[in-house]
């Protein structure tokens, strides 16, 4: 669906039953329930708050929900690290990261071929690097990792040197927007203040833009209290 029809979409099932009471929402109110739904959408696929342990690859159709947000980096296109002390090192996030996948760590020892350390293991922000059980080796091909607001730091044992670290992970979205039917064809974004012009179209796959269609209508009823809110959510569940 394109953005123009998930908003045809959404007026449809909106279904407010006074429209005297609910006055029709404007182009970028749509929008920005639009883009709520699909935020909470990715959300409760990629990384479940009630089920730590399943995520997004339990089963072929969340897969395929989110393939096209999926990005798998090469060396090639993962960035520099700098050195954070004599252990360890800093490697940043890219620009559109947004939930980790998996993590590969690639070093070399004493000028010997770069090898990749396939154990990597999470540090907790109150553990010592070096008192774990998982300590860091080369020759065991273990590494550890802890997330900071600066990057993914990597600790060694000081013996051998980080050369690159590659994420597979869920990019952010491109906000979905239908600027072209605002009022003088543009409106002004409200978090980035961009001038928006044109359409943008969703970027998860097309068997998912009703799901999110219902999801932005289910949180819209719920705020302005339309009474068939449970109706609407009985029908998201079965989806």
């Amino acid at each position: 669906m394109t953005s123009r029809e998930m908003h045809l979409d959404f007026k449809m099932k909106l279904n407010k039953i006074d429209s005297q009471k609910y006055r029709n929402l404007f182009v970028p109110e749509i929008d920005w329930k639009l883009n709520e739904a699909q935020e909470v959408f990715v959300r409760m696929i990629a990384e479940p708050r009630n089920n730590q342990n399943q995520g997004f690859e339990f089963n072929q159709r969340s897969i395929d929900d989110l393939r096209t947000i999926v990005i798998n980096q090469s060396i090639d296109s993962s960035t520099s690290l700098t050195k954070f002390d004599d252990t360890s090192y800093i490697a940043p996030l890219p620009d559109d990261y947004w939930y980790k996948l998996g993590v590969k760590v690639f070093a070399t020892k004493n000028n010997c071929q770069t090898i990749d350390l396939s154990n990597v293991f999470y540090v907790r922000h109150d553990e010592n690097n070096l008192n774990t059980f998982n300590l860091p080796s080369f020759e065991w091909r273990q590494v550890n990792i802890r997330f900071l607001k600066e990057g993914i730091r990597v600790f060694t044992d000081g013996t051998f040197i980080i050369d690159r670290v590659v994420l597979n992970y869920i990019k952010k979205l491109r906000k979905i927007h239908n600027a072209q039917d605002a009022k003088n064809g543009q409106y002004k974004d409200l978090g980035t203040g961009v001038i928006l012009t044109g359409s943008q179209d969703c970027e998860l796959p097309e068997g998912t833009h009703r799901n999110i269609v219902d999801l932005a209508v289910l949180i819209t009823t719920g705020e302005l209290q339309i009474p068939d809110y449970q109706i609407k959510q009985q029908k998201l569940n079965l989806n």
